[in-house]
C-alpha cells in the first residue's frame, strides 16, 4: 500500500492505495502544534481504523500546503511505517509545463489536482478546488497549466460575515430551501451558498469566453459538495483528484526515494 497525503491548512487528507484502488480516505485536522509523535500516533489509529496493517505500507509521499507541518508529518510517516515519504516539491518530476511567472510558486495541492485531472480528463480543464480557499485552476488544450484564481473560501467568508458583524450569528453552512430567508439563518445560509454558486458559474463563463473554447469542468475539495450541486453549470464532482495526482506522482518518480529503509 501507498500512503498518500495531502496536508492542507484546514485538514489533512490520507488515503491509501493498493495499485490503483483507492482503498481509504480519512480527514484529520490540521493542527500545527502538535509533535511528530502526535501525529505518529494519529496515523497509527487512522490506519487501524481502516484495517492497514503497517507491514503493508511500502511508500508514501506528501503534498502540504503547510510548511511547518511537512518535515513533521514526514518524519511521523518514517517513525511509524520505516519509509521515506517523497515530497511534492519544485524538484519533483510531474509531467506538467507551467506557464506563469514562477513555476516554484505553484502550490503542491495545485499540481497535484492538475496531474490528476490531467490523466482522467479531457483538455482543455479547469478544477475547481473548494477548501480554505477556492481556487480554479486552467490547463489549456495541451495539457498546459496557465494560470489560477483564488478566491476566499465558502468558509472563511461565512466566518468573517459573523464575526465581523455585530447581529449575524455563527450558523452551520447547508443550503437554505429557497433564495429568499425568512429569518437571519436562512438569509446567510442563501447568500453564501447561493453566491458561491452564482461566482462559480460566472467565473466558469469568464474563463471559457476568455479563452474562446469550452472547459471540461472538475470539481474537488471538501466543500464542493455542498456548493457545486446547486451551480448550473455542467461539473464532473471528483473529491480524490488531489489523492489520485499524489499516487501518480509516486509512480512518476523513482520509488528509490520511497522505499523501505533498511
Amino acid at each position: 500500500m501507498i500512503l498518500v497525503v495531502d496536508i492542507g491548512n484546514t485538514h489533512i487528507v490520507i488515503g491509501g492505495y493498493e495499485r490503483e484502488h483507492l482503498s481509504f480516505v480519512s480527514r484529520i485536522s490540521t493542527n500545527a502544534r502538535k509533535t511528530v509523535d502526535e501525529y505518529a500516533s494519529k496515523l497509527q489509529s487512522v490506519l487501524m481504523i481502516h484495517g492497514a496493517r503497517e507491514e503493508t505500507i511500502e511508500g508514501a509521499i506528501i503534498s502540504s500546503v503547510v510548511p511547518p507541518l511537512t518535515g513533521i508529518i514526514k518524519r511521523a510517516i518514517s517513525m511509524v511505517y520505516n519509509v521515506s515519504p517523497l515530497v511534492v516539491d519544485p524538484g519533483i518530476k510531474t509531467g506538467l509545463n507551467l506557464r506563469v511567472d514562477n513555476p516554484a510558486t505553484v502550490g503542491a495541492d495545485l499540481i497535484c489536482a492538475c496531474v490528476g485531472a490531467k490523466a482522467h480528463y479531457p483538455c482543455p480543464l479547469v478544477v475547481i478546488d473548494m477548501g480554505t480557499a477556492t481556487k480554479l485552476m486552467i490547463l489549456d488544450e495541451t495539457g498546459t497549466f496557465i494560470g489560477v484564481t483564488i478566491a476566499p473560501g465558502v468558509e472563511i467568508s461565512l466566518k468573517a460575515l459573523a464575526s465581523d458583524t455585530a447581529q449575524l450569528p455563527q450558523i452551520d453552512l447547508t443550503a437554505p430551501p429557497v433564495l429568499l430567508g425568512k429569518n437571519t439563518a436562512e438569509c446567510m445560509r442563501s447568500g453564501v451558498v447561493f453566491g458561491n454558486a452564482c461566482m462559480i458559474d460566472g467565473m466558469l463563463t469568464r474563463m471559457e469566453e476568455e479563452l474562446k473554447t469550452p472547459l471540461t469542468k472538475i470539481a474537488t475539495g471538501g466543500l464542493s459538495g455542498i456548493i457545486i450541486p446547486h451551480c448550473k453549470q455542467a461539473i464532473h464532482m471528483d473529491p480524490n483528484i488531489i489523492l489520485e495526482g499524489l499516487r501518480l506522482l509516486y509512480e512518476k518518480n523513482t520509488k528509490a526515494d520511497c522505499r523501505k529503509t533498511i
